[in-house]
């Protein structure tokens, strides 16, 4: 006797479940449209057109990323709203620090077992991190896959491209000894560190709704998801109307060690005034629960900055003035001097981390 025919939903992949989150997302994404793409979503590919963007010499920027372990947070708690701005902006923000204005995002959203709900959810906080930077949202893909997720898992990645102008093109050439670096602050720990993160969780005995120690009034969960900070708005702004920015560096894993050194020539020392930096409470508690080294947080985490500017000391007040108009805290790092072999940090006074 024959068995009875399998189908794909029998083998774990609900083909009307991915329908549903496409009819969900629709407007979501139709939202995001801007100059050089309509943001619709349904074809193989996603088209974007360069010259309606009003680009005439333009060098194309690609950037990829995901959100790390941060999604465990998400998907233990229930709470998907902004993990979507999270992705966007670990992406645009990269882009940025080239001088380039993000132009489109795709996201990829892979699962154990679709629920249209959450995905909607998730790619709500993306459309709404590309409505905010400028950046139209014109295709992605969702992937239901049993056996390699377990059922309320997870994973996301994102990729982004931009365009600059030749002649826009950061960093500049004239990075040199003598010019000043200033920082942007962060909205908390952003999206990397969230291994040691959870660590320090673990060693704390709390759950994530417990109250947050560090932030009175929101649970630990919801304070630890605080997204990643957008700063395509700003940046782009202010390189615009003040044509001073040297170059930048997006202060992700390897904090403003690791990362601000990118953009420096050989032959430099970044000098950083740890006593210019107020430590955000978060990375404060993080230190005294964790029994975390100071040099270990700079190289784990943004402790408080969450991009560096390189000016020339002559248009320090200026730029720092301009990001203060447009929003931004601005903070006063340090300088750069002359050193020996590869570009590097070095940091005078103290982290301040006393207790949260």
């Amino acid at each position: 006797m024959a068995q009875d025919g399998l189908n794909y939903r029998d083998a774990g992949v609900d083909i009307d479940a991915g329908n549903r989150l496409v009819d969900l997302i629709k407007p979501l994404v139709k939202a995001t449209a801007r100059p050089g793409a309509d943001a619709d979503i349904g074809g193989f590919g996603g088209i974007f057109d360069l010259k309606r963007a009003g680009f005439t010499d333009p060098l194309l920027i690609a950037a990829t990323d995901g959100v790390g372990t941060k999604l465990k947070i998400a998907i233990e708690t229930g709470r998907h709203e902004t993990i979507g701005i999270d992705l966007v902006a670990m992406c645009v923000n990269d882009l940025i620090v080239q001088g380039a204005e993000p132009l489109f995002f795709l996201d990829y959203f892979a699962t154990g077992r679709l629920s249209p709900e959450v995905g909607a959810h998730i790619v709500a906080g993306v459309a709404r991190a590309c409505k905010a930077s400028g950046c139209a949202l014109i295709g992605g893909e969702t992937a239901e896959m049993p056996g390699m997720y377990k059922d309320g898992d997870y994973d996301l990645a994102g990729f982004a491209v931009g365009a600059v102008e030749r002649t826009g093109l950061l960093p500049r050439p004239d990075v040199a000894v003598g010019d000043v670096i200033i920082g942007l602050t962060s909205s908390g720990v952003h999206s990397n560190g969230y291994s040691l993160v959870r660590r320090v969780v673990e060693r704390s005995g709390l759950n994530w709704a417990a109250d947050a120690p560090f932030a009175p009034g929101q649970s630990l969960g919801a304070a630890l998801l605080e997204p990643t900070k957008l700063y395509v708005k700003s940046v782009l702004q202010v390189i615009r109307a003040t044509g001073a920015v040297k170059a930048l560096a997006h202060i992700t894993g390897g904090g403003i060690t690791e990362n601000l050194p990118r953009v420096l020539p050989a032959g430099t020392v970044a000098r950083i005034d740890l006593g210019n930096l107020t430590v955000p409470p978060v990375f404060r508690w993080l230190a005294a629960t964790g029994g975390i080294a100071p040099e270990e947080m700079l190289r784990a985490f943004n402790c408080g900055i969450g991009m560096a500017i390189v000016v020339d000391a002559a248009d320090e007040e200026r730029v720092a003035d301009a990001f203060a108009d447009a929003g931004e805290s601005v903070v006063r790092l340090g300088v750069i001097e002359p050193g020996e072999g590869a570009a590097h940090v070095t940091y005078d006074g103290a982290l301040q981390l006393g207790a949260a």
